[in-house]
């Protein structure tokens, strides 16, 4: 089971900023899993760059900064995908809408609900986030 998580309103610190960003981009999916004993992981497949020699691994994000994202209302979590040992949500940050002086939406962040990014971040190292998943 999820637990809840309280919603406060936290600066987005360097870290927070470049986690949101690349869930953003959603380039590479980003999965929460929820074990059975609880313990929470935030990670993504990243696929192998011949090039590169690098990739073909599972990226750990940080927990504590992921699960501040959510607790701002920054990123929400899709349909649980229940497993008998694991619980699978995906991740997807959320639009997010200004309100006029009215206090209705403005229009920002309507439509698709995506945020439009060209382009991969250039100031996301990947290798920051490289610890190995456990599943």
């Amino acid at each position: 089971m999820l637990r809840p998580l309280p919603r406060t309103p936290a600066p987005l610190g360097p870290q927070g900023a470049e986690i949101l960003r690349l869930i953003t981009q959603r380039r590479f999916p980003v999965r929460l899993t929820v074990h059975a004993n609880g313990r929470r992981r935030y990670g993504y497949w990243l696929p192998f760059d011949p090039g590169t020699g690098r990739g073909g691994c599972y990226v750990a994000l940080p927990t504590g900064e992921c699960d501040a994202l959510h607790a701002a209302g920054r990123i929400t979590l899709g349909d649980a995908l229940v497993d008998p040992a694991k619980t699978t949500y995906a991740v997807q940050a959320t639009a997010r809408t200004t309100t006029g002086g009215r206090g209705e939406p403005t229009g920002r962040g309507e439509g698709t609900g995506r945020t439009e990014v060209t382009g991969r971040s250039a100031g996301l190292d990947v290798s920051s986030f490289r610890h190995a998943l456990t599943a």
